[in-house]
């Protein structure tokens, strides 16, 4: 294998590297998508695994025999290792150790199997240290930053090395039965969060600690306890000041879904905790931090799923309505946001300008099985790939108004396995202005198929009636203060809403009191004469009458709910139509006394 390729300049945008039947290759990304050469296309179907640097200047791959380094600046081979059986790999965040971790056996005779977890020091290409560990799930040790930390969850306890030395445990957070732990982004201090499972009765935690201060029974940073978790993520913000925990149930005890149960909750390194209320019922199906820090989108509720941002006080700030989605991606630089819906949805994509709150494009990625931002900003990468679908399997490179810039399509024999952006450092791209025009694009553009729904033999000559399943609620903002253009928080509106009920009340009493000087009503209230006790003698008519006047009540009772800012159903809203029929019908019957 050759690196004698000599690189002019470092490359102006991203690389892709495409992983699949066809082999192991790099592309160059926007706006030239040839093949690289960064290292000769590693044909084959031998490739388990690649990694690229968190910086993106190394890059490692196994193709089956070995493990190689390479440096993708200068396309030189900086190591080979001799590990056939390797399936993951991961550089520590400042490139000084490549971790690599290949499948856990023991002998036949049952003695303990041999270290598959190895550190190899990427300067020299020794191994700096071998463990055993049996589990795939989690198998990285994870690093602070700047490497001063290194932390593994062993035997229920998370030992800590400090300054990558492996041969001496600095520190021990020991909690019966830790079943996971984040550690937080960022510089000193680190904080950790735990995790630990309820049993016998008792609830399961989270709670957050700063290194190294973990004994004492207050040493805990905040702690938040809850019994409906099987299991929990844990979504660290970019600060470090808060944790979003996903607490997921396996199975759904009132029988409302079959994806279990799911809870959202906010943790915060200052001691504060809250339940995140989610105005709509059914399961949470993604969850993402800003990287400012500041605020996060949910993405919940059954189908059509609502999605709404939420600030640190776990207020709604905007409410993006209802729609066919169960994902939430923000750009790197977070001033964009991508709402899809992939997997059994259609790959729906709605991107969105989030600090003005308007609508950029609304591209359809069919049978997307991956999504991932450009370290860029600009660009965005959809991926159809095995063993998710074997079939139309290929990647497409979209610009964020919509515009499909490049579009691969694996042959019918062939599959693609795995697709992704080489990584770059914050700051390396910087954040450009939004654009809503649709960049021009060589690439033909295709309509989406839409799948027309089946007719039975008797409906198939007659003209189609447009009914839908769900009402879509379109994005709206919070009611707006008069004279101020932030949302009302979520406090505020149900405090605006209980003085308004209050005033319709006084207003109702009062009117109640002084029947006399009570002015003629407008058409559209219910006449003074309906509230009277008369009857007709005919039990039928004064029946029907009864029945007319609670139903004009109801509407009443509605009208309320809108004036105080309620959104109502598609169905009250028809009742509230009904209201002069009614009161016409009512008229006709007492007239009739």
């Amino acid at each position: 294998m050759s690196f004698s390729f000599r690189d002019k300049m470092a490359p102006s945008a991203p690389l892709l590297t495409v992983r699949g039947s066809e082999g192991l290759y790099l592309v160059n990304g926007p706006p030239h998508f040839t093949e690289s050469t960064v290292f000769p296309r590693e044909s084959g179907k031998n490739c388990k695994a690649y990694t690229f640097s968190k910086d993106g200047t190394l890059f490692a791959w196994g193709n089956g025999e070995r493990i190689n380094v390479v440096n993708v600046t200068s396309k030189e081979l900086l190591h080979s290792f001799d590990l056939p059986k390797a399936v993951c790999l991961e550089f520590s965040p400042k490139n000084t150790v490549l971790a690599t971790w290949q499948p856990y056996t023991t002998s036949k005779d049952g003695a303990a199997g041999i270290p598959n977890l190895q550190l190899y020091d990427v300067k020299t290409g020794t191994c700096l240290k071998s463990f055993i560990q049996k589990k795939m799930q989690n198998w990285c040790p994870s690093w602070s930053e700047d490497e001063t930390l290194c932390a593994r969850n062993v035997n229920n306890e998370v030992h800590f090395f400090e300054n990558n030395n492996f041969n001496t445990i600095a520190n021990k957070l020991h909690l019966k039965k830790i079943n996971d732990f984040v550690l937080s982004p960022g510089p000193q201090p680190y904080k950790v969060a735990v995790y630990v499972p309820g049993s016998k009765g008792a609830p399961s935690f989270v709670r957050l600690y700063q290194y190294p201060n973990f004994d004492g029974p207050h040493a805990a940073l905040a702690n938040k306890s809850f019994f409906k978790a099987d299991k929990v993520t844990m979504l660290w913000n970019k600060k470090a000041t808060a944790v979003l925990v996903i607490a997921s149930t396996e199975v759904d005890k009132t029988g409302a879904s079959y994806y279990g149960e799911q809870t959202l909750h906010y943790i915060a390194t200052n001691g504060e905790s809250a339940v995140v209320q989610l105005p709509k019922n059914g399961p949470i199906y993604d969850v993402a931090w800003n990287s400012s820090s500041t605020e996060f989108c949910a993405v919940y509720g059954f189908m059509p799923a609502k999605a709404t941002i939420f600030n640190l006080k776990c207020d709604p700030v905007f409410d993006f309505g209802t729609g066919p989605r169960n994902a939430a991606y923000y750009s790197p630089h977070g001033h964009i946001l991508v709402l899809a819906g992939f997997g059994n949805l259609r790959g729906q994509m709605e991107v969105w300008d989030v600090k003005n709150y308007k609508l950029i494009s609304k591209p359809v990625a069919s049978d997307s099985t991956y999504f991932a931002w450009c370290p860029d900003g600009e660009h965005i990468l959809t991926a159809t790939c095995a063993p998710r679908l074997r079939v139309n399997n290929g990647y497409k490179i979209w610009h964020y108004t919509g515009s499909v810039l490049h579009k691969y399509d694996v042959p019918s024999n062939a599959e693609l396995w795995q697709v992704s952006w080489q990584p770059f450092l914050d700051g390396i791209f910087p954040e450009k202005a939004i654009t809503y025009q649709a960049v021009p694009s060589d690439v033909p553009s295709e309509e989406p198929k839409v799948a027309t729904a089946y007719r039975p033999p008797a409906l198939r000559n007659k003209p189609v009636t447009n009914s839908k399943l769900h009402e879509d609620e379109p994005p709206q903002n919070m009611k707006p203060q008069p004279g101020n253009e932030k949302p009302l928080s979520k406090t505020a509106l149900k405090n605006q809403r209980k003085h308004e009920a209050k005033k319709a009340a006084k207003q109702e009493a009062k009117s109640d009191k002084s029947p006399d000087m009570a002015p003629s009503p407008a058409p559209q209230n219910i006449p003074r004469n309906t509230v009277s006790h008369s009857t007709s003698g005919d039990p039928e008519i004064d029946k029907k009458i009864k029945n007319l006047k609670k139903k004009l009540k109801a509407i009443e009772q509605l009208k309320e709910q809108a004036a105080t800012g309620k959104q109502l159903e598609k169905n009250q809203l028809e009742k509230i139509q009904k209201e002069k029929a009614l009161l016409q019908e009512l008229e006709d019957l007492e007239l009739g006394i």
